[in-house]
């Protein structure tokens, strides 16, 4: 019975390491997943999903995609950008979905969101090499609130976390912008719970020179979010010398651009994959089909 029960715990041990050989192999030829803690506040632990590009060679540094998923700072999850962060990875971007605090999960308010916005980019910033991400090719992308949390790590000062060091910036190198509420000043979205913090929190009131590269996109029927806001926001990133491309589609709602709306979901995915080439991100292409 002993010898039985070794013999048994020996091929246990073999069984297990063959899978872990399985899991290392299929993790470098398709395109990788990952779960990683960033960030911990007293019981609450932040986690980033990675997906990174296959066949990615040891001495090869990407550019990296960041997406902060929409929800009113209240709900929504990181399973909104899943279908991008795949399609860029096939296209050789290490992307990662940020897990942060929202109201229903955590009891929290829209500052918070934006301290553990910042605190992904710099996570990945400072971990560039383990990534195997070039540090100098960030681009922040997000829809809604979320598209308000890129920008905002983009142009807003304030709203660090005290406890990290923040000589790493978190300051973006391109914008990828989905519907994003980027006025939250009177008569802006988020009013009601930002209040006068608004002059140090909206990104509308906070452009300046030196902002990342923009592309934005706007449903002509969104409730929240006015044309007339975004032509703005365009017309002011101009004015400090930044590059803001507007992209606006007849007759569409607020997030238009989700996977459910895959006529959208494929033509924003596509302007995406062209600005990102004009940056120097991408290769021309697509080289991938959208789906």
């Amino acid at each position: 019975m002993y010898k039985f029960n070794t013999f048994f715990a020996s091929m246990k041990s073999i069984f297990i390491s063959l899978s872990l050989i399985v899991f290392a192999i299929s993790f470098t030829t398709c395109y990788s997943q990952q779960k990683i803690l960033y960030k911990q506040i007293d019981s609450t632990q932040l986690f980033l999903e990675v997906y990174g590009p296959k066949d990615i060679g040891t001495s090869t540094n990407t550019p990296a995609m960041i997406f902060f998923f929409g929800g009113g700072w209240n709900g929504g999850t990181t399973k909104q950008f899943e279908p991008h962060a795949k399609y860029f990875s096939k296209r050789g971007i290490t992307c990662f979905l940020v897990e942060y605090r929202i109201k229903q999960r955590h009891g929290t308010t829209p500052f918070e969101s934006l301290n553990d916005a910042k605190s992904s980019i710099r996570f990945i910033r400072q971990h560039a090499q383990k990534f195997q991400i070039d540090p100098n090719k960030i681009i922040a992308s997000g829809g809604s609130a979320g598209g308000h949390l890129a920008a905002a790590t983009a142009l807003i000062e304030n709203y660090n976390e005290s406890s990290e060091d923040v000589t790493t910036s978190c300051v973006p190198n391109a914008l990828v912008l989905f519907n994003p509420v980027i006025d939250n000043g009177p008569g802006g979205y988020g009013f009601d719970r930002i209040g006068e913090a608004y002059k140090e929190f909206s990104p509308l009131h906070n452009i300046k020179k030196g902002a990342p590269p923009t592309i934005l996109y706007l449903g002509t029927k969104d409730k929240l979010i006015p044309v007339e806001t975004a032509s703005y926001y365009k017309k002011v990133m101009e004015k400090v010398g930044s590059v803001c491309k507007l992209k606006l589609y007849e007759d569409q709602g607020h997030g238009f651009f989700n996977l459910k709306n895959f006529d959208y979901y494929k033509k924003t995915v596509s302007e995406t994959d062209k600005f990102l080439q004009s940056l120097g991100y991408l290769k021309e292409g697509p080289l991938v089909k959208i789906e």
